[in-house]
């Protein structure tokens, strides 16, 4: 298979290429007769097959979804119809430009963008990485620094200096590396144009080899240490970061996600553990061929250096000097982002998604509290961290990953977290992504994207995956999003209550299940939530990162798109249309909250897209105002 082929596949379809589990078939009939028979969504918005079992899952908003009361939308902008142009297409009355480029220059050292080459790895530290995903926008003395995470890269145009696309000596590698980890920048708005500011000393390119110290129970432990770290305390590099957090402490959280795809065996005798397996560490990278240049992504020479990846990064965004900290006490997985909130007891919480299918849901609680201009530093250094379980009649828990719980120590919970979560019995998720907490209330929000294998096999721990609770459909293409309110409005509280937000679909193709809830319709339908963030009037912003064939099942839904949900009445509205085989993701406000900044990634993967300006295909940080400069959010 080629590189370009191997970088093209979804991780987790390249995951289960290396690593295929179980087939297991023994929820998918009788979930696949429940849908066919059910009068779908009676009642309000009751949910696809949890209402088989008991009852009705009810949208607090389904009421407000028809008649006179759609009159009072509090989405005051006139919906974007979906398409599939190879530009970004926003609602009358706003416009978009484009503040950031991969391979723009940070320093007037740096030589311009050259895409014939793809530019050197020298030229690629000095400059914007590449894939911009979650971001997250600081203030500090009226200046504005934008942390933006680069995920992983188009093999074709970054190696544009290879026919093929592979890199095949040390300075690709070096380049290669130095596009994934997150840019940091100074920006500001000049005649009206956003962009970077040059050579500012706030610009940082974080990457692949950048030093940072390990934290928390992992720290110092043996499963940590290598032959380039004996201690296991100092970890080298974050890539593959997806979603985003903000402290109110002000630094700056970045999350590993699919960090195993860059780890290969020369020696084929290598044997990986379970636990590899589980974490879908293979003999085969992803095209990357990182080891070619860079011994420890060998495994045969190097066999612990993935279990420090996989976590939680904290960045001091305003303090260049200042070395990123990995937080390993909210546990080693497929990271996605990271909410953060201060319960009303003044302990912080973090909620966390796993993205990959029949994978879990957590939560950590900070065991000391946030203090108002206090030293917060360590917060995220030690506390309890929890994992979901969800039950069929609406309410669920938090199960505790103790040692008590789960018969293992602390360090290895940290580091073999989904085996911990397995152990306790939590609720198998449809690939829980973003996870967005309302400004105004205490409820929270988590995009469970879709899940091709729900009622067909297990997850990569064995862990059976029935189309029953928050997790309704069988073989689930097209997503949903699930909403909790803890107990008493307490963060920290064991208890919650759950429904379903919204059940995408394509209602012009099924009317059962599939064509999802009643807030979807021919207009605004979409799949594959992914990005969620709340603005402050409580908003609820969702992105999408799905099938943009524009055909069969996806038929009339086009490009990749931003949409705005009304928590309250349950209305939801397209914003925002991509460029072609783009996806949308990111989302920040600039200090005065006119302009929304938000991250238009791998545009053209499929090579069929000239986006932004016409050439090589770049993913870009786009800038939307409103003509007449109001606010936005």
């Amino acid at each position: 298979m080629s590189v370009k082929h191997d970088q093209m596949l979804g991780f987790d379809e390249h995951d289960e290429l290396v690593r295929p589990a179980v087939e297991v078939v023994e929820f998918e009939e009788t979930a696949k007769a429940m849908v066919s028979r059910r009068g779908f969504l009676t009642g309000g918005a009751a949910m696809g097959a949890t209402a088989f079992v008991m009852g009705s899952t009810t949208l607090a908003a389904g009421k407000a979804l028809a008649g006179e009361e759609m009159k009072m939308s509090r989405l005051a902008f006139e919906m974007v119809k979906a398409n599939a142009l190879d530009t970004v297409t926003v609602p009358k009355g706003y416009n978009w430009q484009v503040l950031a480029s991969w391979g723009e220059p940070l320093f007037s050292n740096a030589p311009e963008f050259d895409p014939a080459t793809g530019g050197t790895g020298e030229s690629q530290e000095l400059a914007f990485g590449d894939h911009n995903d979650g971001m997250a926008l600081f203030s500090h003395n009226g200046r504005q620094i934008l942390c933006v995470n680069n995920e992983y890269t188009n093999a074709t145009t970054l190696h544009a200096n290879r026919a093929d696309g592979k890199p095949i000596n040390a300075d690709d590698v070096r380049k290669n590396k130095a596009a994934h980890g997150v840019s940091v920048v100074e920006i500001a708005r000049k005649d009206g144009k956003w962009g970077i500011v040059k050579d500012s000393e706030f610009n940082r390119r974080i990457t692949a080899d950048t030093e940072m110290d390990i934290t928390g129970p992992a720290r110092g432990h043996d499963l940590m240490k290598t032959k380039a770290d004996p201690k296991g305390v100092v970890a080298k590099g974050t890539w593959n970061n997806c979603g985003n957090g903000q402290t109110p402490w002000g630094t700056y959280l970045t999350c590993e996600e699919n960090f195993n795809g860059y780890f290969s065996s020369s020696s084929a005798d290598f044997a990986l553990t379970p636990q590899m397996k589980r974490y879908g560490i293979s003999h085969k990278d992803r095209g990357y061929n990182w080891a070619l240049a860079d011994d420890r992504f060998d495994l045969s020479k190097d066999p612990q250096e993935p279990n420090r990846f996989g976590y939680i990064v904290e960045i001091d965004p305003l303090n260049p000097k200042a070395r990123p900290k990995k937080r390993t006490a909210l546990g080693r997985f497929k990271h996605e982002n990271a909410e953060v909130e201060v319960a009303a007891n003044g302990h912080v919480v973090v909620y966390l998604g796993d993205d990959e299918r029949g994978e879990f849901l957590y939560r950590f609680v900070s065991k000391n509290k946030y203090v108002v201009g206090g030293d917060n530093t360590d917060l995220l250094e030690e506390g309890t961290l929890y994992v979901a379980k969800f039950n069929e009649n609406n309410t669920g828990h938090w199960i505790a990953l103790t040692p008590e719980s789960t018969g293992m120590s602390a360090p290895e919970i940290a580091i073999y977290t989904r085996e911990a979560a397995s152990k306790v019995g939590a609720t198998t998720m449809d690939r829980p992504e973003w996870v967005a907490s309302n400004p105004n209330k205490a409820e929270v929000y988590c995009s469970l994207t879709n899940n091709k294998n729900r009622g067909v096999k297990p997850n990569a721990g064995g862990d059976e995956t029935p189309a029953v609770g928050p997790n309704p459909r069988v073989k689930n293409n097209y997503g949903q999003i699930v909403r909790w309110v803890p107990a008493n409005q307490d963060h920290t509280a064991e208890k919650f209550t759950w429904d379903l937000f919204v059940l995408a679909g394509n209602p012009a193709v099924y009317d059962d299940a599939y064509a999802g809830s009643k807030n979807v319709n021919k207009d605004n339908m979409f799949n594959s939530p992914d990005g969620l963030k709340f603005d402050k009037k409580g908003m609820l912003w969702i992105q999408t990162d799905g099938n943009y064939s524009n055909e069969k099942d996806f038929a009339g839904q086009g490009n990749n798109q931003m949409l705005v949900g009304d928590p309250e009445t349950g209305e939801i509205k397209r914003f925002l249309v991509g460029p072609k085989e783009c996806e949308i993701t990111g989302a920040a406000w600039s200090a005065d909250r006119t302009t929304m900044f938000v991250s238009i990634q791998h545009p053209g993967e499929g090579g069929n897209s000239n986006w932004p300006n016409g050439g090589t295909p770049r993913s870009s940080v786009i800038a939307i105002s409103r003509d007449d400069g109001q606010m936005i959010g």
